[in-house]
C-alpha cells in the first residue's frame, strides 16, 4: 500500500505528533535522556499530543495499512488515548489512503486514571497512577480540539468518554480491525479485552502499549490463556508488544 503523497504526509505526522521537530521538554523520563527517549516512548512530553513514540506510531501505521491492504473488515479503537495522538494517526491513514467506511473510536474517562481502591487488582494498587492525574488527564474537549488543529475531526471520528467497564459494553460497533489498549492497569486492560477480542475480525491486531507493566501483562496472558490464545507477541520496542488474530 505504497503511496509516494500518503508517505510523506504520514511520516510528517508522526514527527508532529511526537515533536520531535520542536524538541518539547519531558516532564518526566525513564532511563537516560537524550533524543532516543522520544523516540522510544520513554518520556512525558510536555506538550507532544502523545507520549508512545516514533516506534509505536510507526508499528500502528503498520497495523492500520496492513489491515487496509488485506481488507481485515472493521473499525480501529483505542483504550485509553491521553492527548489523542495514537487514534489521530489513526485517523490520519484512513485519510491518505481515502478511506470512508471505517471510524476510529476513542474510549478514555477523560479524567485521569482510576483510583486503585483496596476492590483492585494488587498489581494496581502498586501503579498508583492517578496521583499524576494533573498532567495524564486530558478533557474530552481538549481531545476534539487536538483533532481539529490537523484537519482530522470529522463523522470518522467516535468518542466513548468514561470508564471502560461502563463504556465499552455499550459500544456499538460489531467488527474492529485493530484494537490499540492503552489502559495500563489489569481491570481496564481486561475490560477492553473482554468487551473488544470478541468482535475482533480475524487478521485483525491487538496493540498492547504498556506490556512491560506487570499489571497490565498479566491480563493479557490470563485473558489469552482463558481462550486458548496462541498467536505469539511480538515486541515493538522494550515496553509495548502486539499480535495478529489468525
Amino acid at each position: 500500500m505504497s503511496n509516494h503523497g500518503a508517505d510523506l504526509y504520514l511520516d510528517l505526522m508522526k514527527k508532529v505528533l511526537t515533536n520531535t521537530i520542536y524538541a518539547d521538554p519531558a516532564i518526566r523520563v525513564w532511563g537516560e535522556d537524550n533524543e532516543e527517549a522520544r523516540q522510544e516512548g520513554r518520556d512525558w512530553p510536555s506538550v507532544a499530543h502523545t507520549m508512545v513514540g516514533t516506534k509505536r506510531l510507526e508499528n500502528l501505521q503498520h497495523c492500520v495499512e496492513s489491515v487496509l491492504r488485506d481488507n481485515t473488515p472493521g473499525d480501529l479503537i483505542e483504550t485509553g488515548v491521553w492527548r489523542g495522538g495514537s487514534s489521530i494517526l489513526m485517523r490520519a491513514v484512513l485519510k491518505a489512503h481515502g478511506v470512508l467506511d471505517r471510524s476510529v473510536w476513542l474510549a478514555d474517562s477523560f479524567q485521569g486514571m482510576p483510583v486503585a481502591d483496596e476492590q483492585a487488582h494488587p498489581d494496581d494498587q502498586q501503579l498508583q497512577w492517578h496521583l499524576h492525574n494533573d498532567f495524564l488527564a486530558v478533557p474530552l474537549e481538549q481531545v476534539r480540539e487536538n483533532f481539529s488543529r490537523y484537519g482530522l475531526l470529522d463523522q470518522q471520528v467516535r468518542f466513548l468518554p468514561g470508564w471502560f467497564a461502563d463504556t465499552l459494553p455499550t459500544i456499538e460497533v460489531d467488527k474492529l480491525a485493530v484494537i490499540r489498549l492503552d489502559g495500563d492497569h489489569y481491570d481496564s486492560t481486561m475490560d477492553a479485552l473482554v468487551n473488544l477480542y470478541p468482535r475482533l475480525s480475524p487478521g485483525g491486531f491487538v496493540i498492547v502499549d504498556d506490556y512491560v507493566l506487570p499489571a497490565c501483562s498479566e491480563a493479557v496472558e490470563t485473558y489469552r490463556g482463558e481462550h486458548g490464545i496462541t498467536e505469539p507477541l511480538q515486541p515493538i520496542d522494550g515496553v509495548a508488544m502486539f499480535w495478529q488474530r489468525g
